[in-house]
């Protein structure tokens, strides 16, 4: 949709994009999304828009953290545009599924949607922080939030139903959709599918366990229900898309106000293994696949893509580097990449394409047209090192193989610690506590992986490799 003279620079709305040929948008929301943020509306909201069927799939998205992404698309009715940066130039859409806009603080109106029997998928971008779980996918009971939200949901669903619908104060994520679903086995609304898209392995089961340990902590009623009637998902989710600061040229330029434009790269990628009771949309047609197996797929996408981004990130804020584009092209970072690629392809199966994975990973990363920042890429980086490294060394560990690349992957983020360029996540206690251990290598792998710790040799190839960083910076 190019501007001409009469609509140039038009806020964006629905009666702007209706008169500037916009397509027809669904007249009510069939998928409710948690953790309204850029990732989402360039992938899950973007693959939805696109699919052959998304006239009937409208999104009813809510916040995570802040409001602030709600107040803002809401005065554009949920309309953006979705830049794609590509090295020759930008494309610019508005993106129109998704149909409604709220803060998390609405539960009254997740347990509207959720007793809606049109609604069938819950998607959920919430990282892996946010679900507030340990590694092997329970309810953290030592976060207080988690222990105050199951007291809450345990007291609401053991009121009477009247009492019940008058509402909870919960601030978990994932106690946000328990609550959710609660009303929906009270309105007998049929079952649902719960879709995350968060880079945790096998994460439908993940939030499936999580999900289930919550409930069964604050009502074993509703537990049995979910375990009979909600459908877990698994997905691998690939799309890089940084933060972006300040005005998007391409926006002005397509003729549009728009105060929350997302910018993403050309690349898309969704693999999707389980079961939609309810229904979905044929996300098949714009580019989605559905797999029986989705572990090799995801596990390339984790190790080679994510597991990338976290060296870079910390190899390049440690030497001073912002941008992935000037990470990947500075000698020792990129050397960190390919050696860890190189034992990392080891533990993918055959059939699963990695030698132009990798090529096209080093295009995308050189790409000087996306500014994907180290420093957003670097947070919550001690749950992100037990996915991203860790498994790989544990692997190579087990099989008497040579660990070293993966050691100095994760010697890469000791560095990074000790540098101070880390931004502070949820483990900022046991962090500082295991730099000041006299042995600050072993106390740090204790936090991501005990068997690492003890394994006789791999304590040893990290303290070489993180000596050999520090002597490099």
């Amino acid at each position: 949709m190019s501007p001409d003279a009469a609509t140039a620079h038009r806020p964006l709305d629905s009666a702007s994009f209706a008169e500037r040929g916009g397509a027809a948008r669904p007249d009510r929301a069939r998928i409710v999304h948690l953790g309204l943020g850029n990732f989402h509306r360039a992938h899950q909201a973007w693959y939805t828009a696109h699919a052959a069927d998304a006239a009937d799939w409208g999104i009813a998205s809510f916040t995570g953290r802040s409001p602030q992404q709600a107040e803002q698309l809401r005065r554009q009715d949920g309309l953006y545009c979705l830049v794609t940066r590509g090295e020759s130039g930008d494309t610019v859409e508005v993106v129109g599924s998704i149909v409604e806009v709220q803060d998390a603080s609405r539960l009254d109106r997740l347990v509207e949607l959720l007793s809606d029997p049109a609604v069938a998928i819950v998607t959920l971008t919430i990282t892996e922080a946010g679900y507030r779980l340990t590694d092997s996918g329970t309810p953290d009971t030592s976060d207080p939030v988690v222990v105050a939200d199951i007291a809450e949901l345990s007291r609401v669903f053991a009121a009477p139903p009247s009492d019940a619908a008058g509402g909870a104060t919960v601030n978990g994520s994932l106690s946000r959709l328990l609550y959710g679903l609660d009303a929906r086995r009270r309105a007998d609304a049929g079952p649902i599918a719960v879709v995350p898209c968060d880079n945790v392995p096998n994460n439908g089961d993940f939030v499936r366990s999580g999900l289930l340990g919550l409930a069964q902590a604050a009502s074993s009623e509703l537990a049995t229900w979910i375990g009979q009637h909600v459908s877990f998902v698994s997905t691998s989710v690939d799309r890089i898309t940084p933060r972006i600061d300040g005005p998007v040229p391409a926006v002005e330029a397509a003729g549009w106000i728009d105060v929350s434009p997302v910018v993403t790269e050309p690349f898309a990628d969704w693999v999707l293994s389980g079961d939609f009771p309810a229904g979905r949309p044929a996300w098949e047609t714009a580019g989605a696949r559905f797999v029986d197996d989705l572990e090799p797929w995801e596990n390339r996408k984790l190790w080679l893509l994510n597991g990338a981004h976290s060296i870079l990130a910390f190899a390049g804020l440690t030497r001073g580097l912002e941008t992935v584009a000037a990470a990947i092209d500075d000698p020792l970072c990129r050397a960190l990449v390919t050696d860890f690629w190189a034992e990392t392809v080891t533990h993918l199966p055959e059939g699963i394409e990695h030698v132009e994975y990798r090529r096209d990973l080093l295009d995308r990363f050189r790409n000087p047209r996306i500014e994907h920042r180290l420093a957003q890429i670097a947070s919550d980086a001690t749950t992100k090192v037990r996915y991203r490294f860790v498994a790989v060394a544990e692997r190579t560990v087990a099989e008497g193989a040579d660990p070293s690349a993966s050691a100095r992957a994760v010697a890469s983020w000791m560095a990074a610690l000790r540098a101070g360029v880390v931004p502070a996540d949820g483990a900022a206690g046991d962090l500082s506590r295991a730099l000041d251990a006299d042995d600050p290598v072993r106390a740090l792998l204790e936090l991501v992986s005990p068997a690492l710790a003890m394994d006789e040799r791999f304590p040893g190839l990290v303290a070489s490799a993180l000596h050999a960083l520090q002597a490099t910076d």
